[in-house]
C-alpha cells in the first residue's frame, strides 16, 4: 500500500505512545509494591498466629501465679490461726500436732514461695515476648499501611497517564490515513507496529537489514509502505536511515 511520508514518520508517535500506554497500563496493573504487599499479609498471618500463642502462654502463667498466691494465702491464714490456738491450747499432745501442722505450713510456704518466684520470672519473660510480638505486629501493619497506600496512589497516577495517553494516541492516530492505521494496528497487535530504519538498522527489532533487503527497501519509492523482513513492523525512512 501506499501513504504520505508525512503519515509514515507519524506512526513513530502512534508507536512510541503505544509503548507509553503498555508501560501505564503495566504500572497501573502490577505496581511496584504490590509484591512486598502480599508478602507483608502473609508475614502479618504468621505474626498473628505466633502473637495469639505467646498471650496464650502469658494467660496460662498469670493464672497459674494467682493460684499459688491463692495458696500462699490460704497457708499464711492457717499458720496464723494454728499460732494463736497454740498460744491457748493446754494439751501437750495437742500442741504438738499443732506445732507439727506448722512445721508442715512452713515448709508448704516455703515451697509456694519459690514456686511462686519461678512463675513470676517467667510470666517477665512471657510479658518481653508479648511485647516483642506486638511491636512487630504493629512494624508490619505500619509498613503494609504505607505500601499500600503508596500502591495506591502509583495505581491512580498511572491510571490517569494510561487515560492522557490513550487520549493523545486518538488525536494523533486522528491525523493519518485509516488504511495505514489499519495495517500499523494488525501489525502491533503481535509485535513493533512501525520502527525508525535508522544507519540501516529496524527500530522494531534492531536488526541490521542485508544488502538485498536494503536494496529493495531503495528501490521503494517514497510514499511505499515497506516493513522489515525480519519483524514485520513499517520501516518509516528518513535522512537517517542510510539508504
Amino acid at each position: 500500500m501506499n501513504a504520505s511520508p508525512a503519515d509514515q514518520r507519524t506512526l513513530l508517535e502512534i508507536a512510541d505512545l503505544d509503548a507509553r500506554i503498555t508501560q501505564a497500563d503495566s504500572a497501573r496493573r502490577t505496581p511496584p509494591q504490590a509484591a512486598r504487599v502480599k508478602e507483608l499479609v502473609a508475614q502479618r498471618q504468621s505474626v498473628s498466629q505466633e502473637l495469639v500463642t505467646r498471650l496464650a502462654a502469658r494467660d496460662d502463667l498469670q493464672a497459674e501465679l494467682k493460684r499459688i498466691e491463692s495458696d500462699v494465702s490460704v497457708v499464711e491464714a492457717r499458720r496464723a490461726r494454728d499460732t494463736e490456738m497454740l498460744k491457748t491450747v493446754s494439751s501437750p499432745k495437742d500442741a504438738a500436732g499443732l506445732e507439727h501442722e506448722l512445721a508442715s505450713l512452713a515448709k508448704r510456704q516455703d515451697d509456694l514461695e519459690t514456686s511462686e518466684l519461678a512463675v513470676m520470672e517467667r510470666l517477665d519473660e512471657a510479658n518481653a515476648a508479648v511485647a516483642e510480638q506486638e511491636a512487630l505486629a504493629a512494624s508490619t501493619n505500619e509498613e503494609g499501611a504505607r505500601l499500600s497506600a503508596e500502591a495506591k496512589k502509583h495505581v491512580s497516577d498511572a491510571t490517569t497517564l494510561h487515560e492522557q495517553l490513550t487520549r493523545d494516541r486518538a488525536a494523533v492516530a486522528a491525523r493519518i490515513a485509516p488504511q495505514l492505521l489499519a495495517q500499523y494496528d494488525r501489525i502491533a497487535a503481535r509485535g513493533p507496529g512501525a520502527g525508525l530504519l535508522r544507519a540501516r538498522t529496524c527500530g522494531g527489532c534492531h536488526m541490521m537489514l542485508s544488502g538485498t533487503d536494503l536494496q529493495t527497501v531503495r528501490a521503494a519509492a517514497e510514499d511505499e509502505v515497506v516493513t522489515c523482513p525480519e519483524c514485520g513492523c513499517i520501516l518509516v525512512r528518513t535522512d537517517e536511515s542510510g539508504l
